[in-house]
């Protein structure tokens, strides 16, 4: 995994972004504004790590004030410790700020579970409002004693979900009208947000949310973006062109390394994948029969 880690570094290094492409700076002002419950979210004493809280009465979340279309995204999260069972943290993004019915969307959810029983990590890929695209793994960690880093490379031959940049999964585009479910077309903000979901999250909805236990906190800190900031009608950032890395041919693969981690976590850590249920989808969707590695 650490030569998949330092492919990463390096493509970075190696085409780094032009002014075109927006820089993260490290002020929680300066990127986000708050969705809901401002007197849910708090700071540490110098700004750099980020708390929301659920209770009984609500959540809390937090989104970009910028959109964006392709590029790198990463954010390090802590998860909520202890008894977490109906809990979802969520940090995704989405190109409406409501759950609109056109809406683009690309999810990280983590499901919260009774203490002791690990979490799961849920992605998910919405177009035109509709999704159905779920896979859940497990992590080969506890999310809840540090940090770590959840990211996103979008770029118009595929997607990639990493954790601590190993990549877990791949979601491809190969530009075939046959495959139409892949988003590329609007840009997005990026959001988290805390909530509860006792009627689905946990084992179906079987274990209940333990509000005893509330208030429930995500921690958040290390926000990084090098992406295409949108502009209307149209950034010339989008166009694909060498002064983006993650818009290069590198990027549109997985690496000779990142491979061998990819394969590691397919044989180890997924537990459900949209495209292995039949039973769901007698026909699977068209994108299933694309290759992750190529």
């Amino acid at each position: 995994m650490e030569k998949g880690v330092l492919f990463i570094a390096l493509l970075i290094s190696a085409f780094y972004s032009s002014s075109e492409a927006a820089d993260s700076q490290t002020s929680f002002e300066d990127n986000f504004s708050i969705m809901w419950s401002e007197d849910h979210f708090k700071t540490s004493e110098d700004g750099q790590t980020w708390y929301l809280s659920l209770d009984k009465d609500t959540g809390c979340g937090f989104q970009t004030k910028q959109r964006y279309r392709f590029g790198w995204f990463s954010m390090k999260l802590k998860l909520v410790g202890g008894d977490s069972a109906g809990v979802v943290t969520a940090y995704y993004m989405c190109s409406e700020n409501g759950a609109g019915p056109e809406r683009d969307e690309l999810d990280f959810e983590f499901l919260g579970n009774r203490t002791g029983q690990p979490y799961l990590i849920q992605t998910n890929v919405y177009k035109n409002g509709v999704g159905g695209r779920e896979m859940r793994h497990m992590l080969w960690f506890d999310p809840t004693e540090e940090f770590h880093s959840y990211s996103i490379l979008w770029n118009n031959h595929q997607i990639v979900f990493f954790v601590d940049e190993v990549p877990i999964r791949v979601f491809k585009n190969n530009g075939d009208e046959k495959n139409d479910f892949f988003p590329n077309e609007k840009p997005m903000y990026l959001f988290s947000s805390i909530w509860n979901a006792d009627e689905w999250a946990t084992r179906g909805g079987l274990e209940k949310t333990d509000w005893k236990r509330a208030p429930f906190v995500s921690s958040y800190k290390d926000f990084s973006v090098e992406g295409c900031q949108w502009e209307d009608p149209y950034p010339a950032c989008v166009s694909t062109t060498t002064k983006n890395w993650w818009d290069q041919y590198k990027a549109w693969h997985l690496s000779d390394s990142q491979k061998m981690d990819y394969a590691w976590v397919q044989r180890s850590l997924v537990i459900y994948d949209y495209c292995k249920d039949n039973e769901r989808y007698p026909k699977l969707p068209g994108e299933c029969s694309l290759s992750p590695w190529e």
